[in-house]
Parts: C-alpha cells; structure tokens; sequence
C-alpha cells in the first residue's frame, strides 16, 4: 500500500512523507472504508484524518454518553445483555405489531 504505513483494526497510522504522494488513496479509505489515520511527522502524531460522517457519529456519542440518564440505560442494557435477558426477534415483532 503506502509505506510506513501501520493498521490497527480501523485506525492507521502514516507518516507525512508518505502521506502527501499517498493522498488521493487515503481519502478514498477515509471516505469509502471509514478508516482513521492518525498522521506523524518524525515519529510524533500531528493531526487525524476521519470522514465527516465519522467525526458527527463521535460527536453525537459523546452526547449521548454526557447524557447521564441515556448512559445510565446503555449501562443497564449491555448488563441485561451480558445476563441473557434478551428477547427474540420474533417476540419483539410481536410486541411491535401490538402497538
């Protein structure tokens, strides 16, 4: 791909020098794959590159989670999960329907 490029699931991370004649293919995994960059310049981070879609889904997770009463029922919901109380998908289609 790019040299001195490294992957780390969804974040990457370039070097500047490899950046500027690699940039026309980064925008394209930014924008089509969602891919994160982190860019460095003599082994130092100096800026991100996201999509705009990617830094308003940030943003809008970090207001839900400063919502006390929202992050207190995703809390209560991944322990629910974590226990098995789950529904089916057919009886949530069934309660749906009920509505």
């Amino acid at each position: 791909m790019y040299p001195l490029v490294y992957t780390y699931e969804m974040l990457k991370t370039i070097t500047l020098k490899a950046l500027r004649p690699g940039l026309p293919q980064v925008a394209d995994s930014v924008e089509t794959k969602l891919d994160r960059y982190i860019v460095t310049r003599r082994g130092h981070p100096v800026m991100m590159l996201i999509s705009p879609e990617d830094y308003e889904g940030l943003l809008e997770t970090i207001e839900i989670l400063s919502d006390r009463t929202a992050a207190k029922r995703i809390r209560k919901s991944w322990k629910d999960a974590r226990d098995g109380k789950t529904a089916s998908l057919d009886a949530l289609r069934s309660r749906l329907e009920g509505v």
